[in-house]
């Protein structure tokens, strides 16, 4: 199997930090190149225009400031990447960017900021382990 794309999804967490870790090890390995993605909230369209378009500069400017740390270990490691913020579930949009950019494989951490709710419905890691066709390494 030849790997030549590696998504991996980032919220800021320290499982997120040692997931970009290891893909600055692993990808070079084997002459991959990254996506860097991160998930912002969706903003309901009920806002008024002004309102949808200042909360939307907000999240996108909060989730491109949260890619910079990892921007920056990609940077140092020479490892190619592209930076992605997307709106939406994070589970839905992960198996989303795997299926339209043709990723081979997916690197996460186990958990991340968002896990109070997986306490109760399952995490995004889980979901991603259930819904993803690719295979998908977890970093603990």
């Amino acid at each position: 199997m030849k790997i030549e794309k590696i998504l991996v999804p980032v919220d800021g967490s320290d499982f997120s930090r040692k997931a970009v870790e290891y893909a600055t090890e692993f990808a070079p390995m084997v002459g991959a190149s990254v996506i860097l993605l991160t998930c912002r909230l969706d903003v309901t369209s009920l806002l008024s225009k002004e309102l949808y378009e200042r909360a939307i500069n907000d999240l996108d400017t909060y989730a491109k400031e949260l890619l910079e740390p990892y921007k920056e270990m990609l940077d140092k490691a020479h490892v190619p990447y592209t930076p992605m913020v997307l709106g939406g579930s994070p589970e839905e949009t992960i198996i989303q960017v795997v299926k339209g950019e043709g990723c081979d494989m997916i690197i996460m951490g186990s958990r991340g900021y968002s896990d109070i709710k997986g306490l109760f419905l399952g995490s995004t890691t889980h979901r991603v382990l259930q819904l993803a066709e690719c295979p998908v390494t977890v970093v603990r």
